[in-house]
């Protein structure tokens, strides 16, 4: 698409052949408002539409949606004034069969306080212990922060342990230590409980689970519930554990050598002295796993100052 304004972007269609999962990884989708040199949006094709981890599966939510897990749907507006240019580009070494629609209206009426849209993508494989992964990098400037999805693969000796106690952080208009907005386990943050199985619902979903890979997917956006910033704003996930002690050895045993940090410990260790003593013990600990995360938010700038899309070598290494 490359089109003048002023309009607004309503919806976009896609489809392609192959779907394969290092496609949806090696496709990327980048956006431009106004004539900027550098995108608002940026990230593999597959993740900008919600399927997280490259895996496509049926759903649909407030922002995106794939009837039947073979298109790529997004109903989020996408307001701009002089021009909206939107470049997707093949990065793997196949053939790719692409089909697309977008629907927009031109002649929009943008008042000074309207705001452009953005998305980054990134990952972190491994996520360092007692080092939060990143969902969206420190930005300045005023927007809202719209929502994300999320990707997690666990390391293999750690599948059979829950792996969600990890807190959603956001960080508002100055705040360095302390977050703004805390929660309390990630299966909180999507609305759910402890275990998390696959469920599809309008703000908040897991629209793709393996257990027996140890990966999921999923996704909240805050729009009944919208997150302001007039200054800045950072969001962050803690990479954070628990199970039983019984657990923790056999994890132990599945990886000679492993081991596991005591959560907010600093340093401390569980050892298998104390992991036998008390089998049935449960508790959290520092965890490290395969993280992704899609950002979408609305700014006041038509450009975010974020680094290029990591390198698709990088996007498409140890998928599911």
């Amino acid at each position: 698409l490359n089109i003048d304004g002023p309009g607004t972007i309503r919806r976009i269609w896609i489809t392609t052949d192959p779907r394969t999962p290092e496609m949806l990884r090696s496709v990327k989708i980048e956006m431009f408002w106004d004539g900027a040199d550098k995108p608002a949006v940026q990230a593999p094709l597959g993740d900008f539409f919600c399927h997280s981890l490259g895996r496509m599966t049926p759903f649909q939510n407030a922002c995106f949606a794939s009837a039947e897990g073979r298109s790529f749907n997004c109903y989020i507006t996408m307001p701009f004034r002089k021009k909206a240019r939107i470049v997707v580009t093949n990065e793997g070494d196949r053939f790719l069969t692409f089909f697309y629609d977008i629907a927009c209206t031109l002649g929009d009426d943008h008042g000074e306080e309207t705001l452009y849209f953005h998305s980054y993508w990134r990952r972190e494989n491994m996520t360092k212990v007692r080092r939060d992964m990143t969902i969206l990098p420190r930005l300045e400037g005023r927007g809202r922060f719209l929502g994300c999805n999320l990707g997690i693969q666990l390391k293999p000796n750690c599948r059979h342990m829950w792996w969600g106690e990890g807190e959603v952080k956001v960080y508002l208009d100055g705040d360095e230590e302390l977050p703004t907005l805390v929660g309390t386990g990630t299966e909180d943050y999507v609305g759910s409980a402890w275990g998390l199985e696959r469920f599809v619902n309008t703000y908040q979903g897991t629209q793709y689970m393996s257990k027996e890979k140890g990966a999921w997917g999923f996704y909240r956006f805050h729009i009944p519930d919208p997150v302001y910033f007039y200054e800045d704003i950072k969001v962050d996930i803690q990479v954070m554990a628990g199970a039983k002690y019984s657990d923790i050895l056999k994890a132990m045993d599945l990886e000679p050598g492993s081991r596991f940090m005591k959560a907010g410990k600093g340093g401390q260790y569980y050892t298998r002295e104390e992991l036998q003593a008390n089998p049935n013990r449960a508790l959290a600990f520092e965890s490290q796993s395969d993280y992704c995360a899609t950002a979408y938010w609305y700014m006041d700038k038509p450009t975010n100052g974020l680094p290029p899309l990591a390198e698709v070598a990088e996007r498409t290494s140890d998928l599911p």
